[in-house]
């Protein structure tokens, strides 16, 4: 050290003493502020990240109990590799700027039709539904990432658009989602058509479609659903599970089987529940799909309401957040990234946890980063890390 800086020092109270002991503090606090760590976790939405994460471990506990009797480990560790393969994912798209995502997002379009083609003629069925590729022991179903790819690409077509959308710029947009739709609908999965639909419902409103747009759009909606109907475009079974949950008391031993299975473990749980592992219903295997559609009954049986309202909250954090994101972004692309994000995630949940407890149709929509399966929680959190990245840029730029 100097010997002037020394003789300061030796007198800390002087103003000269205690500048230079904040200039060594200050110069410590840059140096760990340009930590290559540090920088890249700058601006990251710990809330929206962190409730992610604590419901894809949640999810990692309820499917090892509802499977632990027959399976013993086998649905643990495969969930465990899902979610921690999934949180990268959502960490590798967080840290791209985003706004990469608008010069390719026709080519991510593309690779997602081509996908959804290509399992029709390569990809594995099975109870009359093709619906994935098999990599070893990995099945990735490209249906669900099909509203990412729709997400994209009409935000991309959007956000090139000025001022308010016109009616052949909204015909451009249902050309745009009615192709992966419609492919999605062939396998069949009509769960994730109805998603598909409602993404790209938000997405019109927040690119500022006409009202009567919208209106004219809903009523031809109504009119294909019961033209399908009538045209026997939808199988008796989807219909059925359409409508069962409208006369819930009957066919409990063959239409409503699943659902009252459900909403029986759902209300054993009570306030507290029974505890983790010793829920009969969801433990013994009496729920049907309990590791998938149905987890949610896992939850409701062995967490209770308590549990029951903390999952949620946690989903109601990542919607916060995701809303905030979309009204703070500052270009449209992200806001319309985070528009069809929000209805996206929103629409899994609410459908999802509607169809256990018996307000909504069976549709067979998984529980965001609950249920098991590797393509969903891929595509769930790559979802938020979308959105974090839009957040984290609009922070990085103040």
């Amino acid at each position: 050290m100097h010997p002037a800086a020394r003789r300061r020092l030796r007198n800390p109270l002087s103003f000269a003493g205690v500048a230079t002991l904040l200039s060594g503090h200050e110069s410590a606090v840059g140096r760990r502020a340009r930590h290559p760590v540090l920088v890249l976790l700058r601006h990251v939405d710990l809330a929206l990240i962190g409730s992610a994460v604590a419901l894809g471990l949640i999810g990692v506990v309820m499917v090892y109990s509802a499977s632990r009797e027959e399976y013993g480990h086998y649905y643990l560790t495969r969930q465990l590799v899902w979610v921690a393969l999934g949180i990268v994912i959502m960490f590798v798209v967080m840290f791209i700027d985003y706004r990469r995502f608008r010069q390719v997002g026709y080519i991510i379009y593309g690779l997602v039709v081509a996908s959804l083609l290509g399992v029709f003629v390569i990809g594995h069925s099975a109870e009359g539904a093709e619906r994935w590729y098999q990599f070893g022991p990995l099945q990735l179903q490209p249906s669900e990432f099909a509203a990412i790819g729709l997400i994209i690409a009409l935000a991309t077509y959007s956000s090139r658009r000025k001022g308010v959308l016109e009616f052949r710029e909204m015909i451009a947009i249902l050309v745009l989602a009615g192709v992966p739709m419609v492919l999605v609908y062939r396998q069949p999965d009509l769960g994730t058509t109805i998603i598909l639909g409602v993404t790209l419902t938000a997405m019109l409103v927040a690119a500022g479609v006409r009202v009567r747009y919208l209106l004219l759009l809903a009523v031809m909606v109504v009119g294909g659903f019961f033209l399908a109907i009538h045209l026997h475009l939808l199988k008796q079974y989807q219909l059925q599970r359409l409508t069962s949950f409208l006369h819930q008391g009957q066919d409990t031993q063959s239409a409503n089987y699943d659902l009252s299975q459900s909403t029986g473990a759902i209300a054993s749980g009570r306030f507290w529940g029974t505890g983790v592992f010793k829920g009969t219903a969801t433990n013994l295997g009496y729920v049907p799909n309990q590791l998938t559609d149905f987890i949610f009954s896992a939850v409701g049986e062995q967490l209770g309401f308590v549990g029951s309202a903390v999952v949620i909250g946690l989903f109601g954090i990542i919607g916060l957040r995701t809303l905030r994101a979309a009204q703070t972004a500052r270009d449209s692309f992200g806001r319309m990234v985070c528009a069809g994000a929000l209805a996206f995630l929103a629409f899994s949940v609410f459908e999802n946890i509607g169809m256990t407890i018996g307000i909504t149709p069976i549709t067979g929509i998984p529980l965001p980063f609950i249920s098991y399966g590797g393509s969903a929680s891929f595509a769930f959190f790559a979802t938020v890390g979308l959105v974090a990245n839009v957040e984290r840029r609009r922070a990085g730029r103040k």
